[in-house]
């Protein structure tokens, strides 16, 4: 290919259509105009010889060809911005950029409403696309895609050296059984616990959960009445049944079922369930990304929660 005149703003304005998957969030991206960014897509399907984006339900689909290029591109943009020693400026109080954010269910229930107060108070124009996904795994598939800028929720097994990750909190496990269940009176010893039906909450599906892991190393097993992937109705359904389930103590204070549930210590030792925030390398050094990533990790439990928290398995 002859780059003689070539027009590096190509592929700028490919990179942001990768990331928005839409010519008018692009645009606004890196401040064209939507004329401007068709036309750049115009010139870009006839460098390549390829459509690159088609229309979907969802916005811009990227074709095979354009996913073959865009990380070459991201590199290559990359090298040149730090061969230059760009430094870009960003104002949260101006900017109208959109950033997407993929949110395991109590990550979003937990962290979403100081998010929205801290954007309305200093980032009042900028724009959130936040998806849900449950497979941990699947975080490193967005951020590798560009589908997501940031991805938050329980850890990946095994996070490659291109994916940064930040902790953000942690929630405690906890058994809970209706008021007025047969058990709930008596402490929750171990023999208790295995003798009652299970509910298991399992996001990815699986029929073998955290419990079960600790128990099967001391050779036990529960038994597994229910298994739901989704975790906030299952404080409504063990406050509808005899079955008991262990929770994060936060799906259970944040489900409207709490006072119909008996909240008890684990008969078990469990490490509680962290959570972390996750981003691709080629956003770190990023200004706009990273004062998202500073507002995320500055948004704190209180100390009212934190003392909640406490009570709650402690003297329950």
């Amino acid at each position: 290919m002859d780059l003689h005149g070539f027009d590096l703003n190509l592929l700028v304005a490919f990179e942001a259509l990768m990331a928005e998957r839409s010519v008018t969030k692009a645009a606004k991206r890196i401040g064209r105009t939507q004329p401007a960014m068709s036309a750049s897509l115009t010139r870009l399907r006839m460098l390549f010889g390829d459509e690159l984006f088609v229309r979907g339900r969802d916005g811009l689909q990227p074709t095979p060809r354009a996913m073959d290029v865009a990380k070459p591109i991201a590199r290559a943009l990359r090298d040149i911005r730090q061969t230059l020693g760009v430094v870009e400026e960003f104002d949260p109080s101006t900017s109208t950029l959109s950033f997407n954010i993929a949110m395991q269910e109590h990550a979003a229930f937990k962290l979403m409403p100081g998010l929205l107060r801290c954007l309305r108070e200093s980032a009042p124009a900028i724009k959130l696309h936040v998806a849900a996904y449950r497979a941990r795994d699947e975080a490193i598939t967005l951020l590798d895609s560009g589908e997501a800028d940031i991805a938050v929720g329980v850890p990946t097994r095994s996070a490659p050296g291109r994916i940064f990750v930040q902790p953000l909190f942690e929630e405690a496990f906890v058994c809970v059984l209706r008021k007025g269940h047969p058990a709930a009176g008596r402490p929750l010893d171990l023999d208790a616990f295995l003798s009652l039906e299970h509910l298991l909450v399992s996001p990815e599906g699986d029929r073998f959960g955290h419990t079960d892991t600790v128990l099967a190393k001391e050779g036990l097993s529960r038994s597994l009445s229910v298994t739901i992937s989704q975790m906030y109705p299952a404080p409504a359904l063990v406050a509808a049944s005899d079955l008991i389930a262990t929770l994060m103590l936060g799906v259970v204070e944040g489900s409207g079922f709490r006072d119909k549930l008996k909240v008890l210590k684990p008969p078990i030792e469990l490490a509680p369930c962290p959570y972390v925030m996750s981003w691709h390398r080629r956003n770190d050094a990023h200004p706009a990304q990273r004062w998202l990533r500073e507002r995320l990790k500055q948004l704190p439990i209180s100390a009212e929660e934190s003392c909640c928290i406490q009570s709650e398995i402690v003297l329950t």
